[in-house]
């Protein structure tokens, strides 16, 4: 049986090693990472053989045990994580000043703080006046007037109509 069971699995792998092998390359682009699917996908294959009941399947039934492999791949691992240089986010050069992202960030740094503060509480943080009032130490009434003057004074920095915007801003 064992016997039987081998030259099966060696007809397998003879036949489809080939096409796996094109189709992990193509799912991760590195020929090391393409080598090591191939063979878990085979390592796993050969586990439940006695699964496969019908060879005419053998060859989506590897490539799923291959995609299904590669979702494992990439569930277990991890980016790194480190330390962010902040002098490198605040340097402006680096930024494209091309961008609508730009642009409104350079709108957000020209904000007088009392104003800048809530406003992006409210509209990054997602915080309602209430809990933007707490943060502070500020009533609703006082949180809900400087939001709508910081919109107010943001409007006419996007459209031009506001000496608000120094020439160099640090963002």
């Amino acid at each position: 049986m064992d016997d039987l069971r081998q030259a099966r699995f060696e007809a397998l792998a003879d036949e489809f090693s080939t096409d796996l092998y094109r189709y992990a390359m193509w799912l991760c682009g590195d020929r090391v990472v393409a080598e090591d699917l191939v063979q878990e996908c085979f390592l796993r294959a050969w586990r439940s053989l006695d699964s496969l009941k019908d060879e005419r399947s053998a060859k989506s039934w590897l490539f799923t045990i291959l995609r299904r492999e590669n979702a494992r791949l990439h569930e277990r691992q991890r980016p790194e994580t480190g330390q962010i240089d902040t002098s490198q986010l605040e340097d402006s050069d680096r930024y494209d000043t091309t961008t609508e992202a730009f642009v409104l960030r350079r709108a957000l740094a020209a904000l007088p703080q009392n104003y800048r503060e809530p406003l992006i509480l409210q509209v990054l943080g997602g915080f309602s006046t209430e809990q933007i009032g707490e943060m502070l130490g500020m009533s609703k009434s006082a949180v809900m007037t400087r939001v709508f003057r910081a919109r107010k004074r943001l409007r006419g920095v996007l459209s031009g109509n506001s000496k608000d915007v120094p020439s160099k801003v640090k963002i």
